[in-house]
């Protein structure tokens, strides 16, 4: 499925590329690239499930429904845009202003639909039962967990030698398809949530999806309470483990990205660099690491705050 995916979306996604920093990077003994996602179009991942969505599925002519806390809204505007589709997004009230702002600029109508993130998707439900339109799920999809995929096997092209990813965790679509790209390779994948908002870990510790509190810098885009049968179904034999990270060590990679690289990256982009940053993932000497860097829709008065 990824295979097709990956055929289905060439041209409308774009690649991406990876930044080798070499051993010693951030202090590490660990041989570092990043991969750096956050330069897809509409600033995330997402493009690549919300293209495979619109090209493997039919489209009613109500058009196609999201709800998002910010990124796959975008997403699936732009791709919907590319298609001449219409898209309605349901957002809940913490999605932060800028990506609100990029969900109409690529000509989506949004709907603010509650308070947390599951009151959008309750919201969208209803839209969708009342009028036919096409549902994009944010990861509770196959061809969601295919088009993220992608991203898995274009990494692999472009580093056959690594030993380790980190990637970043709100539903799990994105670590669905990147662990079931390398399962059965010598690739350990390993899922960076923030301490606060754990669904993975939950689930995986309870062997089976479980609900679970949210509260976290990162909460608009990793913020998911459930992570779902699919997602779990996918991660628990292909997922080595989950790295929790406090919020501060996100602050703190969003501070070394802009520093150093002048990347504006959000804090659920920036979570997998946290958790190497603050030691939650501890790389043996010599390992090579890809880091997913995979979201970039910050607001950047935030940003300025943060860097001063």
């Amino acid at each position: 499925m990824i295979e097709a995916a990956a055929q289905r979306i060439a041209g409308h996604a774009r690649v991406t590329p990876v930044m080798r920093l070499g051993t010693g990077a951030f202090g590490s003994d660990a041989d570092i690239s990043l991969k750096l996602e956050c330069l897809q179009h509409a600033g995330s991942f997402k493009t690549r499930g919300a293209f495979n969505n619109l090209l493997a599925l039919d489209v009613p002519a109500a058009g196609v429904a999201a709800a998002s806390g910010g990124n796959h809204g975008a997403a699936v505007a732009f791709a919907a845009r590319s298609r001449g589709v219409k898209a309605t997004i349901f957002v809940p009230e913490i999605s932060p202003a800028a990506k609100i702002e990029a969900i109409r600029r690529f000509g989506a109508e949004v709907v603010i639909g509650g308070a947390q993130y599951d009151d959008a998707q309750a919201a969208c439900d209803r839209f969708v039962a009342q009028t036919g339109a096409l549902k994009i799920h944010p990861f509770a999809a196959k061809e969601t967990i295919a088009g993220q995929g992608t991203l898995g096997r274009e990494w692999q092209g472009q580093e056959p030698d690594l030993d380790t990813v980190l990637v970043a965790v709100g539903g799990g679509g994105l670590i669905s398809g990147i662990a079931a790209w390398f399962a059965g390779t010598k690739v350990k994948v390993v899922g960076v949530e923030p301490e606060g908002s754990r669904a993975l870990q939950a689930a995986l510790e309870a062997k089976g999806p479980t609900e679970v509190k949210v509260a976290s810098v990162a909460a608009d885009s990793l913020g998911a309470r459930n992570v779902g049968p699919l997602v779990y179904g996918v991660c628990k034999d292909t997922v080595d483990h989950v790295a929790l990270v406090p919020d501060a060590a996100i602050t703190q990679a969003q501070v070394t990205l802009w520093r150093d690289f002048r990347l504006a990256v959000e804090p659920g982009g920036a979570a997998a660099l946290g958790a190497l940053l603050c030691g939650a993932y501890k790389p043996v000497p010599g390992e090579r690491l890809g880091v997913l860097v995979c979201g970039a829709n910050i607001d950047l008065t935030k940003l300025a705050t943060l860097v001063g």
